[in-house]
């Protein structure tokens, strides 16, 4: 029997919630669904919503290399140009891209990173373990 029964939200701390929850409603065409200084979240009728806080002092996670950290990937029609678009809203491109050209790595306005490809990219210790070998 599992105890969690579904994923209902994504929170992410921030210094400015309102703001932060405004740039994912432009990003995703999710409706805002609350907005006050110290919470806000975006949805789209799904189960799963993100919502953001303000924490007192909020500093943006450290990319690339920042050790126990999340981040979310979403999946997108044009990769390039939907980095162009994402870009041109107040996203970040950081110089490291490790997708090479197979996903992109952005940052949100406050430091969150996130992906964006055709298709969920692979899970990285997917990609990261040696390759099954047959023996002779």
């Amino acid at each position: 029997m599992s105890v969690l029964k579904r994923l209902s939200t994504v929170v992410l701390d921030c210094a400015d919630p309102v703001a932060l929850a405004a740039f994912y409603q432009k990003a995703t065409g999710w409706e805002i669904t609350s907005s006050r200084p110290d919470f806000a979240s975006v949805g789209n009728g799904t189960p799963v919503q993100m919502a953001f806080v303000r924490v007192e002092g909020y500093r943006a996670p450290g990319r690339p290399g920042g050790a126990g950290q999340a981040h979310l990937d979403f999946t997108v029609t044009d990769l390039n140009g939907a980095a162009e678009e994402l870009v041109g809203i107040g996203a970040s491109r950081p110089e490291a891209q490790p997708g090479e050209g197979e996903w992109i790595v952005l940052t949100d306005p406050e430091g969150h990173p996130f992906c964006s490809s055709p298709t969920p990219p692979p899970p990285r210790w997917a990609t990261d373990r040696p390759a099954d070998k047959e023996t002779d």
